[in-house]
């Protein structure tokens, strides 16, 4: 492979800069900078030459190949991060031949290819760099740190058995097998099944604590809701007004609630329009408040009728609590703020009481092999009264399964994949 190069930390100034070689020619590169290099794993603080001009004076790493990140031999030049040196150092870098800039997530690439990583993890350590809650980091940590592999290694080898078994009645087909292994399997294959629609069910709410939660604030026109939605915020996010109708679109506010990514929906005021516009707003606000992870019903009265029919964990309040309160009903007031800290605790509560179920699987990706791997185990448990006959038909199906838990990994099938996952890499990374 090429030796590729590439600041590894973000751009702008600042006190440390890191700038990453990796390939064959690295340490060649690196010593052309700085003469001796330290010995592998152990700093060294180095002044920094080129054409007989001093760039900086800095730290140098060296990583040895099969003991760095990528697999391959890695330095690593760590540099004060002024505007000027990094562009000094980069044009230094630049100058050497052999050596090329890396491509957005090609360390990263080099890394799965060399056996470093799986693709389970790569995606892990996409997460992890985009993590901004903690529900986040905690969970691209754990995938990260191997736990879909190891899931994904536990059902491989009760499959293998199921597959070892049902083969072994093809291998003796002419002899009498002495042990009917149709009980063996149905049970390994029952038990699977269950494992892996818990964790499909898991992958769902996993996929939410990685994209955010949505919340859709609910209620009549004058109920409130954009109020609330810019007390909960803590600014103006919204325009609220005496006009009914004000809010025409579905307005979104992020924010960390409780360690978990959530969006706010302030949608329209839903109510009996002639108004094109209004009408349209409000059908965007059902929609939205249909696909809403938990929907916040504001009310304007007591009394009032739900505009569409309440799900379970859904919250349902009293707006306007500072005019009035009503007792059994939890009454919030976006305007002085009363009720504020019990919602949030409330929805709070609630996702985090669903994020307790979540999954080892995090991806789109993820659940669809499963389903795959689900639906072949379908088809050979319902052959199994039939082995005698469809043994083939059995084994195939297993094989099916092992093929799409081994999709999870990347160990088949997965090229197409690599381009659409690495380009959300940053270019040092």
């Amino acid at each position: 492979m090429d030796t590729i190069y590439a600041l590894a930390s973000a751009r702008g100034k600042a006190g440390v800069a890191v700038f990453r070689l990796s390939g064959p020619a690295a340490r060649g590169a690196a010593e052309a900078l700085v003469g001796v290099l330290p010995a592998p794993r152990q700093a060294g603080l180095r002044r920094i030459v080129w054409d007989g001009e001093v760039i900086d004076e800095g730290l140098v790493l060296v990583f040895p190949e099969g003991e760095s990140f990528t697999g391959e031999s890695v330095v690593e030049l760590q540099v004060h991060g002024s505007v000027a040196v990094i562009a000094a150092l980069s044009r230094a870098l630049a100058a050497q031949t052999g050596l090329r800039m890396a491509e957005p997530g090609e360390f990263t690439r080099r890394a799965l290819l060399n056996g470093r990583m799986d693709l389970a993890q790569v995606e892990g350590l996409a997460d992890l760099i985009d993590a901004e809650t903690e529900a986040q980091r905690r969970q691209a940590e754990r995938v990260l740190q191997g736990a879909v592999a190891a899931r994904v290694a536990g059902w491989r080898q009760l499959l293998v058995r199921a597959a070892a078994l049902v083969e072994a009645t093809i291998d003796f087909v002419d002899e009498d097998v002495p042990v009917d292994v149709a009980p063996e399997v149905g049970d390994l294959l029952e038990r699977l099944s269950a494992e892996l629609r818990a964790e499909i069910a898991g992958s769902r709410v996993a996929e939410r604590v990685r994209d955010g939660f949505e919340v859709a604030i609910i209620g009549a026109p004058n109920a409130g809701k954009s109020t609330l939605l810019n007390a909960l915020a803590g600014r103006e996010v919204a325009l609220t007004s005496e006009i009914a109708g004000t809010t025409r679109d579905v307005i979104e506010v992020r924010m960390d609630l409780e360690g978990l990514p959530v969006t706010l929906l302030d949608t329209a005021g839903l109510r009996d329009s002639d108004d094109r516009l209004e009408a349209m707003g409000m059908r965007r606000a059902l929609e939205r408040a249909q696909r809403a992870d938990l929907r916040l019903f504001l009310l304007r009265d007591p009394g009032e009728a739900l505009p569409l029919a309440a799900q379970p964990g859904d919250l349902v309040v009293l707006g306007r609590a500072d005019e009035r309160v009503v007792p059994g009903i939890p009454g919030v007031s976006g305007l002085t703020g009363q009720g504020l800290d019990d919602l949030m605790r409330a929805i709070g509560a609630e996702l985090s009481r669903r994020a307790l179920t979540v999954g080892v699987m995090v991806r789109a990706r993820h659940a669809q092999a499963m389903e795959q791997a689900l639906a072949a185990l379908a088809r050979a448990g319902a052959r199994l009264p039939k082995l005698r006959v469809e043994t083939e038909f059995v084994a195939a199906d297993l094989w099916v399964a092992i093929r799409a838990l081994d999709m999870l990994v990347g160990k088949v099938d997965v090229e197409n994949l690599l381009d659409e996952i690495f380009s959300s890499f940053c270019i040092g990374k």
